[in-house]
């Protein structure tokens, strides 16, 4: 997946793809998908977002940030039922790379921890979900 894409990605999403299949939280709010082994190629969410980042670049909607593989470009790895799109920013090494949410009602918010770090947060109340529901502790593999 990774030579598809260009780039590694961060050490904590590959630990949480070898271990786990992509699964739903908060009652299928959020889709945590996660290649699997021998179907890595299949992520077509991934460059679907890219469209999407690249066509809200150009109508001036991404406060200035790129899609990936621009320079710090970003780069979609999750997104919600209703269009929420969560992301990484990719500055630095893939494992500095800043999670940052972009709500559907226009509101932006950058997390500086990982994306575990970031989703047991968000389900455990630690974090505040600005402008995301609160999520509910109800973490189900997803069935394919």
């Amino acid at each position: 997946m990774e030579e598809d894409l260009g780039t590694a990605l961060p050490s904590d999403y590959k630990h949480l793809a070898e271990y786990y299949p992509s699964f739903t939280m908060s009652h299928d709010f959020i889709h945590v998908g996660l290649p699997q082994p021998g179907r890595e190629r299949e992520n077509a969410g991934v460059f679907e977002g890219l469209v999407i980042l690249q066509d809200w670049w150009e109508a001036d909607m991404s406060l200035g940030m790129r899609p990936y593989p621009a320079p710090g470009g970003l780069f979609p790895f999750n997104d919600t039922v209703v269009g929420d799109f969560i992301l990484w920013r990719t500055v630095g090494t893939p494992d500095d790379w800043t999670v940052t949410v972009a709500n559907r009602d226009g509101g932006w918010w950058h997390y500086s921890a990982g994306v575990v770090q970031f989703l047991a947060e968000l389900v455990d109340g630690t974090l505040e979900p600005w402008g995301l529901p609160v999520m509910h502790t109800d973490a189900r593999a997803a069935h394919s």
